[in-house]
């Protein structure tokens, strides 16, 4: 700690919330974000957080045990709002004594945010503009993520860095807000701390760390990949309630549209509603990331990446991985210093 002095100053109210050595989290990642990475960044002194996704129930109260027995250290848990069973894996992370659960895809259905912290649990939603951002914190929020549209998987259509001029000079004072999106260098992770910022939230830079159960060809994928490789999916149906999802492009992104293009026929045959429609997408992602991510399969598969994957160039372990941003963050600030 006292080698990241000046990183550290700046993290400390990110760090004191989390329960963490350091305020970086790593971004919920489908079949990515597991009990092996999430245990291995905690270890680390980072934040790791399984991401439940399409979890049942079952599948998440064994993951969040089996988490539990690699790591003593603090993590949490990302849920989907759209959950059909949200309540039910609310009441898993409760039996587990989840210090934090991170609401992601929407806004929180009511009693949701109740529901946890009714268990002590601590909740971090997704604030994709100040507006929401103040209406989640009225609602319950303890913290907020900023994150921009360079991230990867689901996106927003505004960029970190101007999500972070609009909402840190109006909040940061008085709430906690970490800024995801697009991070790849401690050099900007000293620059959103320094605007306020509580701490970040890494995805990307996580997915091919040496403790990932990703597949070697996702992980290949990755390092041969650019910034430019990483693109967002394209609305093909205005009426679709699909959120853009950002993945280096490949046969999955054609596949995707013509998903798109059922799941609008169906609509307007009436076979489904609204909710079911959006439901079917987000099953298309998580069996599309699953061959990415478990089968190999970079071809057809999804393999969602921000666009700081070009800066993912070897497969690192993770305590390696956040011992050079906190170096590269403490360095820049060091720097502005002796200026």
């Amino acid at each position: 700690m006292a080698e990241f002095r000046k990183t550290s100053a700046l993290m400390a109210r990110g760090t004191e919330f989390l329960g963490s050595e350091y305020a970086i989290l790593c971004g919920a990642m489908s079949w990515v974000s597991e009990r092996n990475l999430v245990s291995a960044i905690s270890n680390a002194g980072g934040f790791g957080v399984i991401a439940c996704g399409a979890m049942t129930p079952e599948l998440l109260d064994a993951e969040i045990a089996g988490t539990q027995a690699l790591t003593g250290k603090p993590f949490g848990v990302n849920l989907i709002t759209m959950h059909p069973q949200l309540f039910d894996l609310i009441a898993v992370c409760a039996r587990h004594q989840v210090s934090h659960v991170v609401l992601a895809g929407g806004i929180p259905p009511k009693g949701s945010v109740e529901a946890i912290k009714a268990s002590g649990a601590r909740v971090i939603c997704f604030a994709p503009t100040l507006a929401l951002g103040k209406k989640l914190l009225r609602s319950g929020a303890d913290a907020l993520v900023i994150e921009g549209m360079e991230a990867g998987g689901h996106i927003g259509p505004v960029s970190t860095s101007v999500l972070a001029q609009e909402i840190l000079p109006e909040l940061a004072a008085d709430h906690l807000v970490f800024v995801a999106g697009g991070i790849g260098r401690g050099e900007a992770i000293a620059g959103y701390l320094e605007m306020g910022a509580a701490g970040v939230q890494l995805g990307t830079r996580f997915a091919c760390a040496a403790e990932s159960i990703a597949h070697a060809d996702f992980k290949k994928a990755f390092f041969r990949a650019s910034a430019r490789d990483a693109v967002a999916s394209v609305q093909v149906d205005p009426r679709l309630p699909v959120i853009p999802v950002r993945a280096l492009k490949n046969k999955g992104t054609e596949e995707f549209t013509a998903k798109q293009i059922e799941v609008a026929k169906l609509l307007d045959a009436g076979e489904v509603d609204m909710g079911e429609a959006q439901l079917r997408i987000e099953h298309f992602w998580a069996g599309a990331l699953r061959r990415a991510v478990i089968e190999g399969d970079v071809e057809s598969g999804s393999v969602m990446a921000g666009q700081s994957v070009g800066m993912v160039t070897r497969e690192e372990p993770v305590a390696d991985i956040i011992a050079a941003l906190m170096a590269e963050a403490e360095a820049a600030l060091s720097q502005r210093v002796a200026a």
